[in-house]
């Protein structure tokens, strides 16, 4: 366990909660704290699902501005593939993962958000990638996943500009999946992740996988990619535990164990 980041796993669900008050600014002990913090949550097998926090009064309102206003162009040539592995590390958890946000998640925040594969949102959310106001541009992902997410065009008009981006607006442009009053957004959030406590694990992460690497690529790449992870589940205990219950109970019966 970090001192800034932390990982919380009841019922299956384990929960990477960001708590450096007061406004939980990414720095680098954060990414690095976050950086493990996904990796066990990948590894561990009581992990099913994962739920991105913040706390209720903001996600992350960007990265460490002071921390980085004193590196050099050398220091960031050293730092920037780090940073963006934090986020990747919590992009590539082979399980569903869902952020919940209240208050900012800008910068830094916003792409750690964007890493995740649904977002739920307070409806007093601001998001946003301003960095263009700083002088430099997304680090950690947000010009590649933005636009990946709501369009080129889109993601260009937020990225040049800088401004915020309320929760109904982002909600409308399909940057976020659901907006919620804010003190509904985390049990939301855990009870979209809890679905997945009994679910059939690794057909769960080859969809993942299959969905995620298929958008790096043409489509009949991606096609050969799905093809393999099908054909890989006739492997699992869990293929054959679904279909026998589907014959013999009818479908959405069946008690998976994950292997």
């Amino acid at each position: 366990m970090g001192e800034f980041v932390r990982l919380e796993v009841a019922d299956g669900v384990g929960t990477i909660r960001l708590d450096r008050p007061k406004m939980n600014a990414i720095s680098i002990q954060v990414q690095d704290e976050l950086r493990e913090a996904a990796a066990e949550a990948a590894e561990r097998d009581d992990v099913k699902a994962v739920v991105l926090y913040g706390g209720e009064r903001v996600f992350a309102a960007g990265n460490d501005v002071k921390e980085m206003a004193t590196m050099s162009h050398i220091d960031m040539v050293k730092r920037s593939g780090p940073l963006q592995a934090a986020v990747t590390a919590v992009a590539r958890i082979p399980k569903p993962v869902v952020a919940a946000v209240t208050g900012y998640a800008l910068g830094g925040g916003c792409e750690l958000a964007l890493a995740a594969d649904v977002r739920f949102v307070a409806d007093n959310a601001v998001l946003g990638q301003p960095e263009v106001l700083l002088g430099i541009i997304p680090g950690a992902g947000g010009t590649q996943r933005l636009g990946r997410l709501v369009g080129p065009s889109r993601a260009k008009d937020i990225i040049f500009t800088g401004r915020f981006v309320k929760a109904e607006e982002a909600l409308a442009i399909g940057m976020v999946d659901r907006v919620l009053p804010a003190d509904r957004v985390y049990d939301e959030a855990v009870a979209w992740a809890t679905q997945f406590s009994g679910a059939a694990s690794y057909a769960i992460r080859a969809a993942k996988e299959c969905v995620d690497r298929g958008l790096e690529t043409d489509l009949e790449t991606g096609l050969e990619i799905e093809r393999q992870q099908f054909a890989a589940l006739f492997a699992t205990e869990d293929r054959a535990t679904g279909m026998r219950s589907f014959v013999e109970d009818g479908p959405g019966k069946a008690v998976f164990r994950g292997r």
